[in-house]
């Protein structure tokens, strides 16, 4: 009872005050839908980014699985593409001489699709208005509000059928580009008035950059396949070289054993029934050996003994022309050979054994049905009449048959090695120094090397709280657009990517290729670096994201070469110039690039150039005078 009395008593003293008037509910909704209009827009554009990426992701998939396969690709990035851009349908073109030629649909009408399956091909023509035809003459993106309101498609009947076929009304249309020049073009439809938006027709534009790799892929990958067809077929010719060059060179002064070998590798590489070799001493042929011959004919050739071939057969015109004797159907001939009628013969051909021009001896191969023998089975057998005639030769030869061997081994390990190599340095180090080593045939440039290079290191301030605040599909966005805008500027200003780590990024200047003014190029390039990654720091800031970018420079001689292990190597620089453009960054503040004093003397007169004091650096026994690079003079 106290205690309610002086509750009481604390009323009586207190005036009441007066109770807050409630808003309307008009005026509480209005309030509640303009403090969510923000945050659904943000979250709108999230998901369409996010969409956007896994569409991205979901094509660059099918492009590493599809080896080599295009039409997986296209259809991902046409499906893609039309339902992220709220399309109807859509359709990839590839140039083929002067014309488009149309290699994949998505969603279009079964009367479009008939037509183009019944007409493929369309012309590029310069004076044409089509959207193709736009596109191909601008090489950029070109998009038509309202086809039927564009008089090159009224006033033309084939192109009135192409509008009632498939609906279309809104069209844009986007160039296929490698290294500037037209591959192709991806047309996206409406069938609604109702023009694409900025982000979509960039969408599509990244779509068909996708398209452009998976086509350099295909390209790459048809001719590693045909390479490593012709290696596996040297390689089996090399082989079956090798090794009659090694029954060669195991058998001085006994022929038999080495005709014997060089028939079976020659019947066996031509796919062939049998085959035969002939000695010739200038006056008449003697058989030397056989490879799996029909009874019959092994017995006509055992009674015939020495012989001179038929007037106008193949061996006769073979022994006077000194030339291979080709018969696609030896049964056509007019002087057919004794292997038609004894071993059902049919493609034939006699190949001479010449030493100093002169007829020493004669191979023939058969086929017991019409099979021409191809040019490089003649090149073969060619080669193999060659090393008869090299073991007819004397013993004083064998020593320059094995250098022979050795060098015909040699040559498939160089090229099986070189295939393995250029895999090798492609995926493991920066392009500059793979490019430069294929490009050279050595790996010299991989040895530690000194050399005076610039050295240029960046990295984003305040990513390690960003990335623990943040999901990781924001903080693997971030780095996307963050290496891709420095990688960017790596390619344009001529660097070598030493290596990177989360946001951390070193560059050098001057190695593997060497670079006029390397100071100039990467202070340079820190401006332009600056620009772009701070454009993109603001849109994150935006998002709520405090971040900035800082860059430090530093010229000095380095120790480089690859470091790291078998399957995994990695070119480094290594030297104070690299920790002096390490420890520069770290001192840089968001927006700043600091720079060292042989840094200043190389770009004083091109560069705007700010003394900000000496520092001592970690690691660096002295201070050193630390200068800020501002701006380019030749702006």
């Amino acid at each position: 009872m106290r205690g309610r009395s002086r509750a009481g008593s604390v009323k009586s003293r207190r005036r009441k005050p007066a109770a807050p008037k409630r808003p309307s509910g008009a005026e509480a909704a209005r309030s509640r839908s303009s403090s969510a209009e923000p945050e659904s827009a943000l979250l709108s554009e999230l998901a369409e980014a996010r969409q956007q990426q896994t569409a991205t992701a979901d094509v660059l998939r099918i492009i590493s699985s599809s080896s080599g396969e295009l039409e997986p690709v296209f259809s991902a990035i046409l499906e893609n593409a039309t339902r992220l851009c709220q399309a109807e349908f859509a359709n990839l073109f590839l140039v083929e001489g002067e014309a488009f030629r149309n290699v994949a649909l998505h969603g279009a009408p079964p009367t479009f699709i008939e037509a183009r399956r019944q007409q493929p091909l369309l012309r590029i023509l310069k004076d044409s208005n089509t959207v193709l035809n736009r596109m191909a003459a601008v090489k950029k993106p070109v998009q038509i509000e309202d086809i039927r309101m564009e008089p090159s498609y009224r006033g033309d009947s084939q192109r009135q059928r192409f509008l009632d076929q498939s609906g279309a009304r809104t069209v844009l249309g986007v160039p296929l580009l490698r290294d500037n020049e037209l591959v192709g073009g991806i047309a996206i439809y409406r069938q609604e008035v109702r023009p694409f938006g900025e982000k979509q027709i960039a969408l599509v534009q990244n779509f068909a950059a996708q398209a452009v790799i998976a086509i350099e892929n295909a390209r790459l990958l048809s001719e590693l396949r045909q390479r490593t067809t012709d290696l596996t077929e040297a390689l089996e010719q090399q082989t079956a070289t090798a090794d009659v060059l090694s029954v060669i060179s195991s058998s001085p002064g006994n022929l038999e054993p080495v005709f014997q070998a060089m028939l079976e590798k020659a019947v066996s590489i031509c796919n062939a029934k049998f085959g035969t070799l002939f000695r010739f001493d200038g006056s008449a042929f003697h058989l030397a050996a056989r490879v799996n011959t029909p009874a019959a004919l092994a017995e006509f050739q055992k009674k015939r003994g020495p012989f001179l071939p038929p007037s106008g057969s193949n061996l006769d015109r073979m022994m006077k022309t000194k030339q291979v004797q080709h018969s696609a159907d030896d049964a056509a001939e007019p002087v057919p050979a004794q292997g038609l009628r004894l071993g059902g013969a049919r493609s034939i051909v006699h190949v001479p054994m010449l030493q100093s021009e002169q007829l020493v001896g004669a191979l023939v191969i058969y086929h017991q049905e019409v099979r021409p023998f191809t040019e490089k089975q003649i090149e073969l057998l060619k080669n193999f009449a060659a090393q008869a005639v090299i073991a007819i030769e004397n013993t004083r030869l064998l020593n320059d048959l094995n250098k022979l061997n050795q060098q015909l081994e040699q040559r498939v390990a160089d090229q099986v090695g070189e295939i393995e190599r250029m895999g090798r340095l492609r995926r493991f180090l920066p392009p500059q120094v793979a490019d430069l080593i294929v490009a050279s045939g050595t790996e010299k440039q991989l040895e530690s090397h000194r050399r005076e290079i610039t050295a240029l290191f960046c990295d984003l301030r305040g990513f390690t709280g960003f990335s623990e605040s943040s999901d990781p599909e924001d903080v693997m966005a971030l780095l996307r657009d963050y290496h891709a805008a420095i990688g960017e500027s790596i390619v344009k200003y001529s660097g070598t990517l030493e290596r990177f780590a989360g946001d951390g990024v070193m560059v050098i200047f001057n190695d593997p290729v060497p670079v006029e003014n390397p100071a100039l190029q990467a202070v340079l390039m820190a401006l332009d670096m600056r620009t772009a990654i701070g454009a993109m720091i603001e849109k994150w800031r935006l998002l709520g994201h405090d971040l900035g970018f800082g860059i430090g420079i530093a010229h000095g001689f380095a120790t480089l070469g690859t470091i790291g292990f078998e399957g995994r190597y990695d070119y480094a620089a290594i030297g104070t110039v690299s920790n002096v453009a390490s420890r520069l960054c770290d001192e840089a503040k968001p927006g700043q690039i600091l720079i060292s004093p042989r840094v200043m003397l190389a770009v004083d007169k091109t560069v705007t150039v700010e003394p900000v004091g000496e520092f001592e650096l970690k690691g660096i026994r002295r201070p050193i005078n630390v200068l800020a690079s501002s701006s380019s003079k030749r702006n």
